[in-house]
Parts: C-alpha cells; structure tokens; sequence
C-alpha cells in the first residue's frame, strides 16, 4: 500500500471534493456529512435519525454515488424476514447431469454501502440478522461462513415521532452503530435553496470521487493518526465519568441509569482519528475528541426514567462531561 506524504494529501484532497459532489444535491447538513464520512474512514457504520423529509435517503444514496462503490437500500418492513436480506439457498440442476443441488443466493446485504432504510419497523429477528455482518463483516447460512465485500458501511435510519408499529432497537444493537446521528431542520437560507434546487428541471450530476482502494487506505491510514497518551487518559476518565457508580458528576448521578462501556472509548479515538484526518492534521487534538463525543455517546448513555420524564437527553450529559472532566495541561 502506498502511503508516501504526497498520496497521504492526495487522498484527504479527495475527501473535500467528495464533501463537496455531496453538497451539489444536499443543501447544508454540513455536520451531518462530515460525521458519515468519519465513520466511513473509521470503518464503522452510522444509525441516522430525523422526521421525515429531511433527506435521510437522499443523502446516502448521494453518498454511494460519489463513492465507486456497490449500494444496496433494503426497506425494513414488518413482514421483513432476515433470508430478504442475507439471502437464501435455491434449488438447481445441472442440465448435464440432471443433478440437483442447493445454491446460496446473497441477499442485499452483499454491497459496499447499504442503507437499512426505516430500521426500527422490522421485528427483531430481522434487526438481528444486522448484528453479524455489521461486527464480523461476514454472513453465516447453513453452517457456511461468507465474507462481505469489503469496505462494508451500514447506514440505517430511522423516523423518531411515528412510534406506533415500530421495534426500537435493543441497546446491544445500537452499541453496535459507531456513531449515532441526528438530523435538525434546515435554516430559513438552506430551506428556501432546497425549494428553489429541487422543483425545477434541472439536476446535478454527481460524479464518482473516491472508490474501494482510496477508503482502505484511508482507513489503515486513519489508525496510524497519533494520539498522546493524556489524551488516551482523558478520554478513559471521560467514559468513566458517564457511569453512575464510578462518575463523580453530580449531573450523571442525577439522570443517567448505565453509561458508556469500553467500545464507546474505542470509538471516541478511532473517530477523532478520522476527523484529524479528515481535517488534514496527523495528531489528535482535544476539539476531535470533544466534538465526536456527542455521536458517539448518544446512543451508548441511558438515561432514567426521570430524565425522559422531564426531557433530559444523552447530549446534556455530553455536555456537562465537558465542562466538567478536566483537560490535560500538557495538550494544545
């Protein structure tokens, strides 16, 4: 693999222009695409969340164009069941010798990018069928393992106000996603650019920027970022701090039921990893570590019945860790 200084600038030059063939049909959302693309270096997958008619779809499917990569959208439905997505094994026969055998057909899930549009309306058998190819990268059917073509990105998304029918998914699951993103309305500028863009005739074209090599290289290369060891240390005390028998935040005491485990600290450095990458620096600093803790954590905190009693959210207790868990003196 080639990862001399003049391929390592040529490939985070291709990540702004992939931001930016992103941006020729998604209007704003700024935040919001730069978070998917971490998690794409990171290699991990994203669990994004908005109402409806915020682009959620149109954003991914965006995405996979600008990426020569393969992309599969699988719409979870009640009567989903997990062969419409693994796939299932047929019935052949060889015309020669008229003998009949079983073939593996792959189900949608054998893609680069998949979307997992509208998760959360699936039963949990089939929301279980994710846990495997997510975490192992591969698929087990009939006692026989196949590998998933890597890279290998989940984006799954779900629709927070239409409650009645749906399957949340289990904690375990969600643990599962590396970041957890929410989707905000547009500004009043933003809002009237998507009016004005998207009911005339004309459409952008979006040209592929990125394919499979580039992301495997920017992945290997994003687990090469450094990261100092107080820093290492702020982020274990950060982690630790959102559990409420180890914490020593008033405010976590107060609202959380369980925190973080251990993933939740792997991916708060894999991810600032992949944003100084992103950002063209090959260190960690303390505005990675802060700035992705909130996608990353969002999912991962609990909060009590009382805090979803009066309305308080995983990304308060983000913020309160960050007032309160001191940074080291020695970082910049």
């Amino acid at each position: 693999m080639e990862t001399s200084e003049s391929n390592v600038k040529t490939l985070i030059g291709k990540l702004g222009a992939l931001k930016s063939e992103i941006q020729k049909v998604i209007v704003g959302q700024d935040i919001i695409i730069e978070e998917m693309l971490i998690a794409l270096m990171a290699g991990g997958h994203c669990l994004l969340e908005g109402v409806p008619g915020l682009a959620k779809t149109l954003m991914v499917r965006t995405l996979s164009q600008a990426l020569d990569l393969s992309f599969r959208r699988i719409q979870f439905t009640p009567d989903l069941m997990p062969t419409d997505i693994v796939g299932t094994e047929i019935l052949e026969e060889d015309h020669v010798t008229g003998k009949r055998f079983f073939k593996f057909n792959k189900g949608p899930l054998f893609a680069n990018i998949v979307l997992a549009d509208e998760v959360n309306r699936t039963p949990p058998k089939t929301q279980s069928a994710l846990l495997e190819a997510m975490q192992e990268f591969e698929v087990t059917y009939g006692g026989q393992t196949y590998p998933l073509d890597r890279p290998f990105f989940i984006l799954a998304t779900q629709n927070p106000i239409e409650q009645a029918g749906t399957y949340p998914l289990p904690e375990a699951q969600l643990d599962r996603f590396l970041l957890y993103i929410k989707i905000g309305y547009p500004t009043a500028v933003e809002e009237a650019q998507i009016l004005s863009s998207t009911t005339g005739s004309k459409k952008a074209v979006i040209n592929p920027i990125i394919g499979a090599e580039d992301i495997k290289q920017l992945q290997s290369l994003t687990r090469e970022v450094s990261i100092s060891d107080d820093l290492i240390t702020y982020v274990s005390e950060f982690i630790r701090a959102t559990r409420p028998d180890t914490t020593s935040v008033p405010f976590v005491k107060e609202w959380v039921r369980w925190g973080a485990g251990p993933r939740a600290g792997q991916a708060l450095i894999l991810t600032a990893k992949a944003r100084a990458l992103f950002h063209g620096r090959y260190a960690v600093i303390m505005e990675d570590l802060q700035t992705m803790a909130y996608p990353v954590l969002r999912h991962r905190v609990l909060m009590n019945f009382k805090a979803e009693a009066e309305n308080v959210s995983s990304d308060q207790v983000t913020d309160e860790l960050v007032k309160a868990i001191a940074r080291p003196k020695t970082n910049i």
